[in-house]
């Protein structure tokens, strides 16, 4: 069997990415032909939930409370661990797939791409790429991505037009059996279970509550058409979100006119389950059906509906509203289409395939905008354009409504099924044959590659620049303006953190970095033939510290005149060192020589120094003035040099 390793959001989430692995892994599970192993973005290593699925999972952040720690200290590094890049290396040399899939942002996968495995074995960036101008990594990494396949053909043809033919469109899927038009009568129950007229119009969108969904413009579009066309029925905006994040949906209702009682969302029980569609009244809310206090709350990521509830969400609904700025392909907008409903699409991005021939979407118009900082294009869907559509669907007659549905549903399945989109899979994997490559050839790429906590950064006016410098120079990292590191260490700038502490902090990350992948064997840096008679002399900082403890170096020379002095100090100050006369050896710093006791033995330990002065350390911190009890005291000075 061909082992399949895919790096997604757990098939558990209630993710667009979790939701397309639960689907696509459950239909190539179900042919019993692959090993597949799941590598789930921001889950623990061992996480026991994940041994709920049928195919082996494991999570990308490591089970070790202290290691989460150290990597959580720098936003960036901390991204990075949650996409998988701290554990990768592990997984694939225990796994050893023949198959690699990449199923996430572009920069949840870039890391994949730059080790050395990645194109030894059949790897595949399968990605959402959702604005222009295309995304600068995506361009930069097109070369080395031997199958490189975009959600959205919005981005595919933008990617082509460069040159990169080898890109392609592979959709994300959807299990189609789980959504379908109930019939009028079920629908009907529906209403009247949830006290919802059963003749009222109702407006619906399904969505992450967040800056690209474009809420105002929905609310301001509804009320427009409202005020313009008085509809003679009862009218709801169903939002299907989670209302605790984002945008503030009642302040922005009150500003368009609209009353709170016409917006109604969905509540899901953190005890029984079930759902409520009402409007919304706050958070941990006692639940009609199970009556447990506090424990209704809307529907989020990490408590959702499950698919058979969230079909029935959709049958609520007259038409399906989708604004938004851009987006990688929208699960929603193809939900929807198989509830035969109608789809009001916004013209940009992934919509832009949405609003297709035959995909009988009624077309947002929009106008452009520039994000702030990362100057894509963006889409801001004018309430006009959503004012007609809602008004165009509610004067359909129900047989021209029902026929339109039936179309768009058919245009889903054909495009975005999972027996489509599954099938698709099963054909490349079983017409391309695995690479044999030898998975203990090679060490991790982490382990190879040393970080430079000695590093000099140049001096530069420029913040960003200088941010920019320390994980280039210092961490070994490439890093962009985009990156969360990036902006938390510009904003820690901002309110006049010191450069200097914030170096040290990079510093310290590459120090345990290496030391970790890099062990230093003191032995190794030490004369075979002195042994019993050596010195260290311990300053790791600073420039100051050094010079000034070379003063000190003529007297130690004069009390021990038959040892070797080693002067352990960071190797940029090597310079302040070079061709000092009592010194036998300049040898690099680092945390172990903290510990005196390390440093001169104790017990079964030898020790490698007989002394080893470390003044850099205060008595309250180590016993640090025992020295084997062979320091000569020169009681008249109090001092033991």
């Amino acid at each position: 069997m061909k082992k399949l390793l895919f790096q997604t959001d757990s098939s558990l989430a209630k993710t667009g990415f979790g939701r397309n692995a639960k689907a696509l892994l459950s239909y190539l599970y179900r042919t019993k032909k692959y090993d597949i192993v799941q590598y789930c973005c921001g889950t623990d290593y061992s996480n026991p939930i994940l041994k709920t699925t049928p195919w082996k999972s494991v999570g990308t952040l490591p089970d070790d409370p202290a290691e989460r720690h150290r990597i959580g200290q720098d936003p960036g590094q901390a991204r990075l661990a949650s996409y998988g890049g701290h554990l990768i290396d592990k997984v694939i040399k225990e796994e050893k797939p023949d198959f690699y899939f990449g199923v996430q942002d572009i920069w949840g996968t870039e890391f994949a791409i730059a080790k050395p495995w990645f194109d030894k074995i059949n790897s595949v960036i399968w990605t959402t790429l959702d604005s222009l101008p295309i995304l600068p990594t995506a361009i930069a990494n097109a070369p080395k991505i031997k199958n490189y396949w975009i959600w959205s053909s919005f981005a595919t043809k933008a990617l082509n037009a460069m040159g990169h033919d080898h890109v392609k469109t592979v959709h994300g899927c959807i299990d189609a059996r789980n959504f379908f038009r109930l019939e009028d009568s079920e629908r009907a129950k529906l209403r009247q279970k949830n006290n919802i007229e059963e003749d009222a119009f109702i407006v619906g969108f399904v969505f992450r509550n967040q800056l690209r969904k474009s809420v105002p413009n929905l609310l301001e579009g509804y009320s427009k058409w409202k005020a313009e066309n008085k509809p003679d029925k009862k009218t709801y905006l169903l939002l299907h979100t989670y209302w605790k994040e984002g945008w503030g949906i009642h302040k922005l209702a009150e500003e368009y006119g609209i009353d709170r009682s016409e917006i109604l969302t969905t509540y899901v029980c953190r005890k029984c389950g079930d759902y409520q569609i009402k409007k919304y009244d706050g958070e941990d809310q006692k639940c009609k059906r199970c009556f447990s206090e506090k424990s209704q709350v809307t529907t989020n990521v990490g408590l959702g509906v499950r698919e058979d509830q969230l079909n029935e969400v959709y049958n609520f609904m007259d038409v399906y509203c989708h604004p938004f700025t851009s987006g990688g392909q929208e699960i929603p907008i193809q939900e929807a289409k198989l509830t035969e409903l109608i789809t009001l699409v916004t013209n940009y991005s992934c919509g832009e395939e949405n609003c297709e021939e035959g995909s009988e979407s009624i077309i947002l118009e929009w106008s452009e905008y520039r994000e702030h900082q990362t100057e894509f294009k963006k889409a801001s869907t004018y309430p006009h354009s959503i004012a007609e559509g809602i008004g165009t669907v509610y004067q359909m007659n129900p047989t021209q409504r029902r026929e339109k549905g039936k179309i768009s549903r058919q245009w889903a399945l054909d495009n975005f099924s999972v027996e489509v989109i599954g099938k698709f899979f099963e054909d490349f994997i079983d017409n391309t044959d695995s690479l044999g490559y030898n998975f203990e050839e090679e060490e991790s790429s982490e382990k190879k590659e040393k970080q430079h906590p000695n590093a000099i950064i140049p001096h530069t006016e420029s913040d960003s620049e200088w941010v920019l410098a320390l994980y280039k120079e210092i961490l070994n990292v490439d890093s962009h303006v985009n990156d969360d590191g990036y902006k938390t260490w510009m904003k820690q700038l901002e309110h006049k953190v010191p450069r200097a502490q914030i170096e040290e902090y990079f510093r310290k990350v590459a120090r345990d970095h290496n030391e970790k992948y890099f062990p230093v064997k003191l032995e190794d840096l030490l004369d075979k033939d002195d042994k019993g008679k050596r010195i260290a002399y311990v300053m790791p900082e600073s420039a100051v510290d050094v010079l000034l403890s070379t003063s000190l170096l003529k007297s130690i020379n004069l009390k021990y005149p038959e040892y070797n002095l080693y002067f352990v100090t960071n190797p940029r100050y090597y310079h302040i060192l070079d061709g000092n006369e009592y010194i036998h050896k300049v040898i690099p710093y680092s945390v172990q020589f903290d510990n005196p006791v390390f440093l001169e033995g104790a017990s079964s330990h030898d020790g490698y120094f007989e002394i080893a002065f470390t003044p850099h350390l205060t008595t309250q911190r180590l016993n640090n003035y025992i020295h084997n009890a062979q320091d000569r005291i020169d009681t008249k000075a109090l001092c033991t040099f």
